[in-house]
């Protein structure tokens, strides 16, 4: 199984609910949680006027092409009503591929690894908490030195250390 990086966020609907049944449901569909970072309340970044989110980062071992995850997330994010209104926008749940091993991987549907995790620091603090030495690909920065770079300011604090499944608001 090649280990791989998934960010989860939900701004609409029970956000935090959303997410934990995210995390149940990924095994489900063969994609098993290694490890998973607390839960942040993040500020949203760009787009229209909005909620804040929940977000949190997940490693998953996965065993198949970077195509197949990526139907699997969005097969999860369909089961929570996930609607795809434009950029940046509200929405249910949305589950990133961030990263897959050490693959480089730029095509018209995906692009790995996540061509703007590196500028969001409600992905790189979750990363940080979970992976702070491994080796982003393309850069060779580990998560630590990406975060300590990013130039987002945006708000992330911490909603649970307790973990994503028993996580309470």
């Amino acid at each position: 199984m090649v280990l791989s990086f998934l960010g989860l966020g939900s701004n609409e609907g029970d956000p935090l609910r959303q997410i934990e049944s995210a995390f149940r449901e990924l095994p489900e569909r063969g994609v098993p949680v290694v490890r998973a970072s607390s839960l942040y309340r993040t500020e949203p970044v760009s787009g229209p006027p909005q909620g804040w989110y929940v977000n949190a980062v997940a490693e998953v071992g996965f065993d198949g092409e970077p195509m197949e995850l990526l139907r699997v997330c969005r097969s999860i994010e369909s089961l929570h009503g996930r609607k795809r209104a434009g950029k940046n926008a509200p929405r249910t749940l949305d589950l990133d591929i961030l990263l897959i091993g050490d693959r480089i991987l730029d095509s018209s549907e995906l692009t790995i690894p996540h061509p703007r995790f590196r500028e969001r620091r409600f992905v790189l603090v979750p990363m940080v908490e979970i992976a702070p030495d491994l080796e982003e690909p393309i850069s060779g920065l580990t998560m630590r030195e990406l975060l300590s770079r990013c130039p987002d300011r945006s708000a992330v604090l911490l909603l649970s250390s307790a973990g994503p499944i028993s996580a309470t608001c």
